[in-house]
């Protein structure tokens, strides 16, 4: 008779408080990598306060995501309103696509206020996207120069604000210490 030998599952970590002060919930890896995903969405240090570039990056970002959501919902109603409407599905194509723009804003802003790990880089995507815009706006003149320049110092202000040690800091973002195995 033949017999299949039986295949071991891999040692989980122990239930209980974790004994070198991180956070259990998974097997660990050399240099503190572990397989538990509500770690890497957990708020960086609750307890210390939240630096004031990280609140100012907050409040800049999500006022330009209220921005890009005014500016979709105003293509909607003068789409269902009729007015400038010459081809339908363009208008609707251009709402809907500046709608769903509005969301990576929005949620790079409540990533940045609940000071996640993962807010930094679609924060800094929609700054990039920002200065273009900011430097094309500026080139008509007149009005379009200031509305233009506040885009564009806005932008550079968030991405100075997110690149600080402050800021890398509190998002637990860049080099960290190696830890002794």
């Amino acid at each position: 008779m033949c017999s299949v030998p039986s295949r071991s599952r891999p040692r989980r970590a122990a239930p209980g408080p974790p004994v070198d002060g991180r956070r259990s919930g998974g097997p660990r890896y050399p240099g503190g990598v572990t397989t538990d995903a509500s770690s890497a969405d957990a708020p960086r240090a609750p307890e210390s306060p939240r630096p004031g570039r990280i609140t100012a990056a907050a409040a800049v970002v999500a006022a330009q995501g209220v921005v890009v959501t005014g500016l979709g919902v105003t293509m909607l109603v003068m789409l269902l309103t009729g007015s400038r409407a010459d081809d339908t599905v363009q208008a609707l194509t251009g709402a809907a696509t500046v709608l769903a723009l509005a969301v990576l804003p929005l949620a790079a802003a409540r990533g940045l206020w609940l000071r996640r790990r993962w807010s930094r880089g679609p924060a800094m995507i929609v700054q990039l996207m920002a200065l273009p815009v900011g430097w094309q706006m500026a080139q008509n003149g007149g009005v379009w120069l200031a509305a233009g320049a506040a885009i564009a110092l806005t932008a550079l202000a968030v991405l100075g604000s997110l690149m600080s040690p402050a800021a890398a800091g509190a998002l637990g973002v860049g080099p960290h210490e190696p830890r002794d195995a």
